[in-house]
C-alpha cells in the first residue's frame, strides 16, 4: 500500500484542434479525505448561484472514485452552458480520474483514502455557439485532466524546472518582455 498524499496539486491546458472555444485548463488538488483537501471538498459541497459544483459521475447512479468535486471558474448564465458542463465535461473528467486509476496513476488502494477538487474551465463562448463540437470538447477536457492529475502526483513541474526556465518561458496570455496581450 502506498502512502496517501496530504495536498498534490497539478494543472494542464490542452488546445482546441480549431479555434472554438473548447480549450481545456482543469486545476487539480488532491489529498487524503482526512486532510486538509478532504475539509476543502466537504465545504465547497455548498451552491453558490451560477458556480453549481458537481460530483464527476460516469453514468448515473456511477460516481467515479476517488470521489472528485468540479467546480466551474466560470458563472453558468445559460442552459446550453449548463448541458455542456454537466454533460461532455462532467464525463469526460469522470473518465479521466477513472483512467487515471485503471493506468495507475492513482494507485487503486487510493480510492476511498483520497478526494479530488478540479477546478473547470469552459469557456462561455464554446456555449454559445450553434453546434459546439462536444467530441473535442470531450477530448480537451479528458487530455487535460488526466495530465494534471499526473502532474499533480509527480510533483511536475519542478521547482528546479521553475527557475531553470524563469526567463524563457512565458504565459502564452501575455509575454511581460514584449507587453503583448493575446486578451
Amino acid at each position: 500500500m502506498s502512502e496517501v498524499p496530504v495536498f498534490k496539486t497539478g494543472e494542464a491546458t490542452v488546445f482546441a484542434s480549431h479555434d472554438q472555444g473548447t480549450d481545456a485548463m482543469p486545476e487539480v488538488v488532491l489529498g487524503a479525505v482526512d486532510g486538509p483537501v478532504g475539509t476543502a471538498f466537504a465545504t465547497l459541497m455548498g451552491q453558490t448561484e451560477g458556480h453549481t459544483r458537481l460530483f464527476a459521475i460516469r453514468a448515473c447512479n456511477q460516481q467515479v472514485k476517488p470521489a472528485t468535486l468540479m467546480v466551474p471558474k466560470v458563472t453558468m448564465k445559460s442552459t446550453q452552458y449548463i448541458n455542456l458542463f454537466f454533460g461532455v465535461v462532467q464525463s469526460a473528467i469522470a473518465d479521466a480520474v477513472l483512467d487515471s486509476v485503471i493506468d495507475g496513476v492513482i494507485p487503486k488502494d487510493w480510492a476511498e483514502k483520497v478526494c479530488l477538487i478540479v477546478n473547470v474551465w469552459l469557456d462561455p463562448w464554446c456555449a454559445e455557439q450553434e453546434n459546439p463540437d462536444k467530441k473535442d470538447l470531450y477530448r480537451t477536457n479528458y487530455e487535460a485532466t488526466k495530465l494534471a492529475i499526473k502532474r499533480a502526483i509527480a510533483g511536475e513541474p519542478t521547482i528546479d524546472e521553475l527557475i531553470e526556465n524563469r526567463n524563457k518561458i512565458h504565459h502564452e496570455m501575455y509575454d511581460p518582455v514584449t507587453g503583448e496581450s493575446k486578451w
